[in-house]
Formats: C-alpha cells, structure tokens, sequence
C-alpha cells in the first residue's frame, strides 16, 4: 500500500470514531472517559495520515505529543491542533482509570467540532497531494 493509500485508510478510520463521537455526544449517554477516547482515536489516526500522506513514518506509537512534533519536524504547521494532546490521557490511562471527580467534564461539541477541523485539514492536505500526482 503506498503513503497516500495509506492515509486514506487512516482517514476512514478516523471517520468512524468521528461518528461515534456523534453518538454520543450527550453525556448521558456514555462517560467522558469512553467519548475521550474515541476523540483521542480520531486525532491520532488523522495525525498518522496526514504523517502517511506527506511521507513520513510514525511506528506504533499511540502519543499524540510524538505525532505533533514528528509533523513540526517534517514542516507542518501543527500550533492550531497541538492543544489536542489534552486527549492523551483517554489513550491508555483513562482506559483503566476513572476522571477524578474534580476534573471538568468534557465540553463535548467543542471537542466534537475540534476533532473535526484536525480531520478536514488533513482531508484537504491529502486531496492536494493527490491533485498533485
């Protein structure tokens, strides 16, 4: 499978913790613990594509901090996304792990809508690169 293959098969991926996040987005409906982790898995699957796209490697890694700044290595302007490494706690520790009670819960439809921007640049990265080729 080529990079730009690749990454579509990250963005397709991404897109289906996206729809998750779109069913739950009440919170009664699941905790923040499940609905951060589905955010956490569309972010990362969306920063290993856009890494794929643009040709670079990330190995199996799950640090949303490490895909920032492979990205800011390989030339990307990452400062509009990089507050979403907020999320890395849902990767593996909140998996385990409840929210203390004292931490704020998750302001579901701005997380929702800052997902969705990550995920629309890095459509649009690809399909610039593909007009491209």
């Amino acid at each position: 499978m080529n990079p730009k293959e690749q990454a579509r098969q990250l963005l397709q991926m991404a897109a289906k913790d996206i729809r998750a996040l779109d069913l739950m987005i009440l919170p009664e409906s699941v905790d923040d613990e499940i609905f951060g982790f589905h955010a956490q898995q569309a972010v990362e699957k969306t920063l290993k594509a856009w890494i794929s796209a643009i040709g670079g490697s990330y190995g199996f890694l799950h640090d949303l901090r490490v895909l920032f700044l492979n990205l800011r290595e390989l030339g990307c302007d990452i400062e509009r996304f990089r507050h979403l490494v907020k999320l890395n706690p849902f990767a593996a520790q909140l998996r385990y792990e409840q929210l203390e009670p004292a931490d704020e819960p998750l302001d579901r439809p701005v997380l929702r809508k800052e997902v969705q921007e990550v995920y629309d640049h890095v459509q649009n990265v690809l399909t610039l690169l593909e007009n491209r080729a």
